[in-house]
């Protein structure tokens, strides 16, 4: 399987997360957003929407959205399970990952900063506050969904971890203080010495700039 993936994108950070803590190898090919690269007719014929990241099966079948390609990534190979057994903290678990990816992430994404910038002329302090409210609102809202044992919700990590760190390595990219979140900041430590956390990690990737 082929990754198209940046290593700064938050949402192919989840999808490198699952891949690891799944065991798969997949090659890694690089669409840097900063350039345009996502742009390009040939990424595009991939990804319609020109966004990262997209799996490209064996077969050439090709699969966008991060979610659902962890969906897949689950399907394919169940264990470890990345959702808790329990049904209830299942749907939980399922919850606080779509707080982030649903409600956080795309008021903040390159396209909707873009459109800001060039669409509507906001200025880079404008800027800076759009992304400080919605993602401090957002991780106060998953403060209060998840349960640390030490993970988000257990003692192994789930889709709501998977989707956390990398939203919380967008909260410290941007200035985005955590003082208040003292559960994220202890599911973030315990995902943090986790093999998989580490080796998905932004700047452990070859393409990290």
């Amino acid at each position: 399987m082929i990754l198209y993936d940046y290593y700064r994108s938050s949402a192919a950070y989840r999808v490198r997360i699952a891949i690891a803590l799944k065991g798969l190898v997949v090659e890694r090919r690089r669409v840097h957003l900063l350039r345009g690269e996502q742009r390009d007719p040939g990424y595009r014929a991939k990804s319609p929407l020109a966004i990262v990241p997209t799996l490209q099966l064996d077969d050439g079948r090709l699969i966008t959205q991060s979610l659902a390609i962890i969906e897949y990534l689950e399907a394919l190979k169940p264990e470890p399970p990345l959702l808790p057994r329990d049904a209830v903290l299942a749907a939980q678990a399922r919850a606080a990952a779509l707080t982030i990816a649903c409600e956080i992430h795309p008021l903040a994404n390159l396209r909707v900063i873009e459109a800001l910038q060039g669409e509507f002329g906001a200025r880079d302090d404008q800027i800076a506050a759009w992304r400080k409210r919605w993602i401090a609102e957002g991780l106060t809202a998953v403060e209060a969904l998840i349960a640390p044992g030490p993970f988000a919700f257990g003692a192994a990590p789930s889709l709501a971890d998977i989707c956390l760190v990398p939203q919380v390595y967008n909260a410290r990219r941007f200035d985005v203080s955590l003082d208040a979140c003292p559960r994220i900041l202890a599911v973030e430590a315990a995902c943090a010495a986790h093999p998989a956390f580490m080796q998905a990690r932004p700047e452990a990737q070859p393409d990290a700039e």
